[in-house]
């Protein structure tokens, strides 16, 4: 079928179209209704229906001939370690540690938290966790302690999984102590702690209640999955508030199941038996989707990969995975590419690798900017497909259907809506924008299945941050627009468009004309608040290695591209060069901070920041550059030399 007549199909009659989907996978009870709508008007998909999300990930493999291929390969190039499972090996390891926590009081709709690195023991735990129908929370490993006993208190799990230790290039962070310090603060701490001992550190065990994985495995016996209601929790997932509460996205058993089985091959196209890779983390929501759920109930091969596009050892590690393990298709942040763009911007280490197997890249959480997707078009003869989501949706909104129809590629677009989703451009009144006008991405309900039906014991924080906004849609809080096509162009969240002197103006439009200058690696543009105009945009950017222009030149070239190309109107006039930009571990660049950092004396660290140390540096650079509180300050000794 075309992509039209699917996808109009899919919003038209959605019952229609998913009871269809439905198929795709095993179920132990088929559904008594596939969508129904309860008395607080929120919607449930496959009501009834009885299944288990890790006997479809691994026992259905098994049991269908697929025990002997590859189902994970781990590769730490931080460890210097590989190692692979079979789908047989792996169910045997998640069985045995599903008996543990059993062992330990675990029981279905119990909730568990993980605080892991990037090992296969993470993957362990958490399809341990869905074997058990118990609910698991995975916290990014190397949080700070206060913002797990954040998460703590509001789980309220029976147990907490941790390991000893993680590693980010030649760095060893400890994990025990931060989790002690967590568990000392919360409210609400769990009875028991297990720790999975790495030989990078040594972690200092509390009596009675932390427990060794391996002494804990030894005696352990297997377990079978437990059946589950298709609209009982699998996981609960946390994603910043903007009143500093955490807000625990819940995602479903059924539905979650069905939307990325269907996604696997409609948007990724990839087929049982294929390597597939997602080069993110388990603590993020790519992690979870497309590292352990989406791959292994597909019947697909997952890469799990402790290592950075970057300094492990160098800018060809990713290209060195994808020659190591087949990798017929590759999803990553475009920050990543930026990176690598950066350390070798002739791609000459790509070269070095054969990388044949490679049919497709995926890009998201993040804008893919143009001058990165005309980079990956020279070093890659496959497709560059950008599609955007987010957390609350569990997998994607828009993107170029690979497994259906692909389109036509419009640089700086995400593409179609995937089928399910109905993707509207509304003005503040709730009406819909004309073609080429910006506006709030919005997304008609009913959401389709594996989307968030509400947040964890907050139905009423639920509503006001998705549903309040626009009646009868999902708010998703980003901005942009569709061409005369109907292509999305998603310009990011609605507070990056800034408002200069009555003027609504883009800073993704800016970063753009920025980020193609030959000298610039990557930048964010960020609106400032300003007497006269209301709002003035400035620009962080972060020079190529071996730029071969001074700072201060290109600085004024940066402002003149500005002028140039979108007018004085936009009040353009400081571009800054910094070393780095603020970002969190996933990659995506702190808009907001530089924001704040410009107009307040203090702020609160975000926990997700990569390097604290960087909050330091981009002050310093405002300050020099008379940015925001700054402009008002009297020069000195500091000033002169930049802090």
């Amino acid at each position: 079928m075309r992509y039209q007549d699917v996808h109009h199909l899919s919003v038209s009659n959605p019952r229609f179209f998913w009871r269809q989907k439905m198929n795709l996978i095993k179920w132990f009870e088929e559904p008594k209704e596939i969508l129904t709508r309860g008395p607080n008007g929120l919607y449930k998909w496959f009501e009834g229906g009885v299944l288990n999300t890790c006997y479809l990930a691994l026992d259905y493999h098994v049991d269908h001939g697929r025990g002997r291929q590859v189902a994970l390969y781990y590769d730490s190039a931080s460890a210097h370690l590989k190692r692979s499972y079979t789908y047989r090996e792996l169910r045997d390891e998640v069985a045995k540690f599903a008996g543990v926590l059993r062992n330990q009081g675990v029981e279905k709709g119990d909730r568990v938290i993980i605080y892991m690195p990037m090992v296969a023991e993470a993957v362990i735990s958490m399809l341990a966790c869905a074997r058990l129908g118990a609910v698991h929370s995975v916290v990014f490993g190397g949080f700070a302690p206060h913002e797990l006993a954040v998460r703590i208190d509001d789980a309220k799990p029976k147990l907490l999984i941790t390991a000893s230790c993680g590693l980010e290039f030649n760095r060893v962070i400890e994990y025990k102590p931060l989790v002690d310090a967590a568990l000392d603060e919360a409210q609400f701490p769990p009875q028991k702690v297990i720790v999975f001992p790495r030989p990078q550190a040594t972690a200092t065990m509390v009596e009675g209640r932390d427990l060794d994985w391996h002494d804990l495995m030894h005696h352990a016996q297997p377990v079978d999955c437990v059946p589950v209601q298709a609209t009982d929790p699998l996981y609960i997932l946390y994603t910043s508030g903007t009143t500093g509460k955490p807000k625990g996205v819940v995602r479903d058993n059924g539905g979650h199941a069905v939307a990325l089985k269907y996604s696997m091959k409609t948007v990724y196209n990839t087929n049982p038996g294929e390597v597939f890779w997602a080069a993110s983390d388990v603590g993020w929501v790519v992690g979870h989707s497309y590292i352990v759920y989406g791959p292994l109930i597909h019947g697909c091969t997952t890469v799990l990969f402790e290592g950075k596009p970057v300094r492990t050892p160098d800018a060809g590690s990713f290209w060195r995975v994808i020659q190591d393990y087949g990798v017929a298709a590759f999803f990553t942040a475009p920050t990543a590419f930026r990176a690598i763009k950066k350390e070798d911007p002739d791609a000459h280490l790509r070269r070095q690798y054969d990388i044949s197997t490679l049919r497709t890249l995926y890009l998201a959480g993040e804008r893919l900017d143009p001058p990165t997707h005309e980079w990956l078009n020279q070093v890659l003869d496959v497709p560059i497909v950008d599609h955007w989501w987010q957390t609350e949706t569990g997998w994607p909104i828009v993107a170029n259907p690979m497994g259906l129809d692909p389109h036509r590629v419009k640089v700086g677009s995400a593409t179609f809506a995937v089928p399910g989703f109905k993707v509207e451009v509304l003005d503040e009144n709730g009406a819909p924008v004309a073609a080429n006008e910006t506006g709030n991405i919005c997304l008609k309900l009913p959401l389709p299945p594996g989307c968030l039906p509400t947040l964890w014991n907050d139905e009423e924080g639920f509503r006001n941050s998705y549903l309040k906004s626009f009646e009868g849609y999902y708010h998703t809080a980003d901005g942009g627009y569709l061409d005369e096509d109907g292509y999305l162009f998603v310009m990011g969240r609605t507070d990056d468009v800034i408002n200069v002197a009555g003027h609504r103006l883009s800073t993704g439009e800016m970063e753009e004309l920025i980020g193609a200058h030959a000298a610039v690696a990557e930048c964010a543009v960020v609106g400032i608040d300003d007497e006269l105009k209301g709002q003035v945009p400035i620009g962080l950017v972060v020079l190529k290695d071996g730029a071969d222009k001074d700072e201060a030149a290109i600085e004024a070239e940066l402002v003149d591209v500005i002028r140039n190309e979108i007018g004085a109107v936009a009040a353009f006039r400081k571009a800054i060069v910094v070393p780095r930009l603020p970002k969190t571990r996933s990659g995506k660049i702190l808009r907001k901070t530089i924001r704040r950092l410009a107009v307040e004396e203090q702020i609160v660290v975000p926990p997700t920041i990569d390097d604290p140390a960087i909050i330091a540096e981009i002050r310093t650079a405002l300050r020099k550059h008379r940015v925001g509180q700054y402009a008002r300050l009297p020069l000195g000794d500091d000033d002169a030399e930049g802090m």
